[in-house]
């Protein structure tokens, strides 16, 4: 019989990796063992950042948060992008560069309590399913994407936050699930995980980033690469001005049906009924 023929539950062909690592640093200490050429290559952090490895950290940074989320039982998700910038009601514009941001963002602080009102509703019919369909998912950063995750804790409920690495603005925020919180190094991994399991996309105004992540859903939708789910975006005023879909539809660079893909609401107890009406629930 081969170590893979074992029956016994808990022996883990995987365990050994661990030991192996800590003979490895056990080793008495040389010229020898000191050689970055000696480490163990799946710990060597030199080794793993060189630029011919970029596939295998593709690889992982998809597999890693693929085998928590499913560790977990999570089987879908409800996405929330928006701004990093807008603060909560009563709160500091903090980015802002001038009076004409400091007002503008102030005013569109009501998009950070619709956020934590959305997600309070969205984790009560997530607790339904013990946390395993409707969880809440977020770029794990501050304003709305804090929002959402908070929302969420406000009712006791699990979150997700996918973070990245960026120079400014992105750093996790305190109401993420621990053991759910993520870093990316890769946006296309980062992107991927958001879509995978999302059962409906929610949209705050927001700037490059969320306008990235709102038009790369878009585009999956359109092309049939991914399945139709509801697109809600919060702020029909924001949005028109954002950007003008009757003009993309008059210029004939998107079908007149393209428009319907969208929702526009103001509230969360609008965007809620949108996604309860789409599941029937």
């Amino acid at each position: 019989m081969t170590a893979y023929d074992r029956q016994d539950e808990n022996w883990n062909p995987l365990s050994r990796s661990d030991e192996d690592l800590k003979r490895a640093e056990s080793v008495p200490d040389t010229p020898q063992t000191r050689a970055p050429t000696y480490r163990l290559a799946w710990s060597d952090p030199d080794f793993m950042t060189r630029r011919e490895l970029r596939a295998v950290r593709l690889q992982l940074e998809l597999l890693k948060p693929e085998m928590a989320l499913a560790e977990r039982g999570i089987r879908s998700t409800v996405v929330m992008f928006g701004g990093a910038r807008i603060p909560e009601p009563g709160g500091e514009a903090w980015a802002a560069k001038n009076e004409t941001q400091k007002t503008n963002l102030l005013a569109n602080a009501k998009y950070y309590e619709e956020a934590r009102k959305f997600a309070r509703l969205c984790s009560a019919e997530a607790s339904r399913y013990l946390f395993r369909e409707y969880v809440v998912v977020t770029g794990g950063g501050p304003g709305v994407m804090e929002a959402g995750n908070r929302g969420a804790a406000d009712v006791g409920a699990p979150s997700i936050g996918l973070n990245i690495v960026l120079p400014h603005e992105q750093a996790p925020n305190l109401y993420v699930t621990p053991d759910l919180c993520f870093n990316f190094h890769y946006f296309a991994i980062r992107k991927m995980h958001f879509v995978m399991r999302a059962k409906a996309l929610v949209v705050f105004p927001g700037g490059f980033g969320t306008m990235d992540e709102l038009f790369e859903s878009l585009t999956l939708i359109q092309t049939g690469r991914m399945e139709r789910v509801p697109v809600i975006l919060f702020g029909r005023e924001f949005w028109e001005r954002a950007f003008d879909l009757d003009y993309l539809a008059e210029q004939g660079t998107i079908s007149p049906g393209d428009i319907d893909i969208l929702d526009f609401v103001e509230t969360a107890d609008e965007a809620w009924e949108i996604i309860k009406r789409f599941y029937e629930l």
